[in-house]
């Protein structure tokens, strides 16, 4: 039955290339302060004749905050093309800041997590392998588009070793009704370290449609993906004090030891993604301004994770076999949702929903061991309910939103209480209430592998998340975030203390964590900027399984001005990163999964990052010298327990935008 709707969804999916179509018009537009905001994207092209070059360009008027850009939650941007500090952040693999985030040596490997995030409306559990999810494109990371003319952008990045970094991307309307969008993420860098290759690829595809008369209106999207790396297991024991004496016989990071040298995992999923909706009556109809309409959402994903390792290593305890070592899982889900929407003028914008979720997560085998069956399969179906409601009273925004599991194996629900106020364009205000309870990720819940030790079922709890946010944003003080979450039955990875062997462990002892994240830039001396983002961690956990650094800092001096009558614009500076020192968590490569150690604290060793970036038209180059100062006082730094973090490395880049 699934596969005959979903080859009905891909039939509506491809059919509506060849209708008439809109985009995703946007129900507001968060216009960003650029000195282009006013400029004609085709000035260039035109010369004081215009009637024979330029017959074929279609809007010679075309201005930057006409290139639309809707997310999954039908939030509206334009397209940016300024050089800000910002966006000196987000020049990276992920294309986003990651400020909480330690990346391994290698680019497009993992990255350790520096503070805690919950996902907040998940009421299933979530597919394993999450160290290979942070360049996984999830449903909220595809943007859809609207353009005037087609638009198209390449990031370019160097990596490290015979490799490189690509991201190109194309969208055009072929109407005003219809949409469509291309792009491919690529990188492939041999790195440092011995065995340490990474390779992967995003490739995605959105399209959006709506009728002249905007009653329907669709967005739909196909995302293909594959992340690979080779594994090493990072550097062995009896190698660490080479790396840490700065021996110059050992600057070469080829020559030191790892764990293995032959191991990858890999990480591959399709999805095909349709959103649509029918305005059953449009505001315009009524005197009201009542709006009633029906959505629905079709979404199916298949993904697998696999370990693959030549020979049996004692790094992960005794295998099943000896030789050709070989785990894999996969998860098909299958999820429906119809969404009931009405607003008026009084009363505020209200939601109901069902949903229907059918999953089958597992292996192809069953196992018996220590004298106990484990299932090789996890299936079934789920069905749940939720609404949502906003409305604003006297200034206050106040949105509301619930979900609960009424049927299947799986319990689950949460709640979201907001409340937002505006005292003026440069103070806002925003205060909410969270609930959630999930089951953990499915690879707490059943794990096979050929080394014998990972291999369990388990009967876990759902994992208790209640968390207060406030949040005020002002241009005078900054940008302010403070969060107080407690979490009770935690479930984490750690080494067993009879076999010194990673295993799942669910905690019942309660959780509290405060958060609180500042950041503010203050411009001085005209062409000068500091630029800091602050953050402070409080942790109360008896059980020490919760670990995270007090405090994390990230401080950039910039100095930015325009040279040859403002063609080009430069900004130059030093950024300062900081975390104090913690149990930092583990890597294991094998589930791809971070587990807690309490053997050795890591961080405390400061990190210096010199840039000059450029900007011509819509062309913006990228050009650092990253961690100089590594080796300077000490060599004791690392991303985890064994892998060291990157040495200084100078590496360029360039964002280039075409506007047709």
């Amino acid at each position: 039955m699934r596969k005959i709707i979903l080859l009905g969804f891909l039939f509506c999916f491809f059919s509506t290339l060849y209708g008439q179509t809109p985009t995703n018009r946007p129900s507001y537009i968060q216009k960003e302060t650029t000195d282009d905001q006013n400029l004609r994207l085709n000035d260039t092209t035109r010369g004081s004749t215009e009637s024979t070059s330029n017959k074929n360009i279609k809007n010679f008027d075309a201005k930057i905050d006409m290139y639309l850009i809707v997310s999954s939650k039908n939030d509206t941007t334009i397209v940016d093309t300024t050089l800000t500090v910002q966006k000196e952040y987000k020049f990276n693999y992920l294309r986003r800041d990651y400020f909480e985030l330690l990346p391994f040596t290698n680019v497009g490997h993992t990255y350790n997590s520096l503070s805690y995030k919950h996902t907040d409306d998940a009421i299933l559990p979530l597919f394993g392998a999450r160290g290979r999810h942070f360049n996984y494109m999830e449903i909220e990371d595809i943007d859809y588009y609207h353009v005037p003319t087609p638009f198209t952008e390449l990031y370019y990045k160097t990596a490290f070793e015979q490799g490189q970094q690509l991201d190109a991307f194309f969208t055009t309307n072929i109407s005003k009704q219809f949409n469509f969008s291309i792009g491919y993420k690529g990188v492939r860098s041999l790195g440092k370290y011995q065995h340490n290759l990474t390779s992967s690829g995003n490739f995605r595809f959105t399209t959006s449609y709506q009728t002249k008369n905007r009653r329907y209106i669709a967005n739909a999207h196909i995302v293909m993906q594959d992340l690979f790396n080779e594994e090493n297991g990072g550097v062995t024991d009896s190698n660490i004090p080479f790396f840490e004496s700065g021996n110059p016989e050992f600057k070469d990071r080829a020559v030191l030891a790892v764990n293995f040298e032959d191991a990858d995992n890999i990480l591959k999923g399709k999805r095909f993604h349709l959103n649509h909706l029918y305005e059953i009556i449009k505001p315009a109809d009524s005197l009201a301004k009542n709006r009633l309409n029906i959505a629905h959402t079709i979404s199916f994903e298949d993904k697998y994770y696999e370990f693959n390792q030549s020979r049996e290593n004692e790094y992960f305890g005794d295998a099943f076999q000896s030789q050709n070592l070989r785990d894999r899982v996969t998860l098909e889900n299958f999820y429906n949702q119809v969404d009931l929407n009405y607003s008026n003028n009084v009363l505020g914008a209200l939601q109901f929903n069902v949903g229907y979720n059918n999953y089958n997560y597992g292996y192809d085998k069953v196992v018996f061991i220590n004298n106990e069956y484990l299932t090789n399969r996890l299936k079934g179906d789920v069905v749940s309910i939720g609404g949502k409601y906003n409305k604003t009273i006297s200034g206050f925004q106040l949105n509301a939103e619930a979900r609960l599991n009424v049927a299947g194996d799986f319990d689950g629900n949460y709640f979201l209480g907001q409340a937002s106020y505006a005292f003026n364009e440069n103070l806002e205000a925003l205060a909410a209430i969270k609930h959630n309870s999930r089951a953990p990720n499915y690879n707490y819940l059943l794990y096979q592998s050929v080394y014998k030790n990972y291999n369990w079922q388990t009967n876990f709890n759902n994992i208790e998340t209640q968390q207060l946010e406030f949040q005020l944003n002002s241009k005078l003080f900054g940008n302010l975030f403070t969060s107080f979450s407690t979490i009770s039955d935690f479930t984490y990875f750690s080494k067993d203390e009879t076999d010194n062997l990673v295993k799942p462990f669910q905690t019942d002892k309660s959780i509290s964590y405060l958060k609180v994240k500042w950041e503010k830039g203050f411009n001085f001396l005209r062409k000068f900027t500091l630029y800091n983002t602050m953050m402070y961690q409080n942790v109360q956990d008896d059980a020490m399984v919760f670990n995270l650094p007090e405090f994390t800092t990230r401080n950039s001096l910039i100095y930015s001005n325009h040279f040859f009558d403002r063609a080009l614009f430069i900004q130059t500076g030093l950024t300062f990163s900081y975390f104090t020192n913690y149990y930092m968590n583990a890597y294991d490569p094998l589930l791809a999964e971070f587990y807690v150690q309490t053997d050795r604290g890591y961080g405390g060793f400061s990190r210096f990052d010199f840039f000059v970036n450029a900007k011509v038209r819509q062309i913006r180059i990228f050009l650092k010298a990253e961690h100089f100062n590594a080796g300077w006082f000490s060599n004791d730094y690392y991303s985890s327990p064994n892998y060291p973090y990157r040495d200084f490395i100078v590496r360029f880049g360039v964002v280039w935008n075409f506007f047709l």
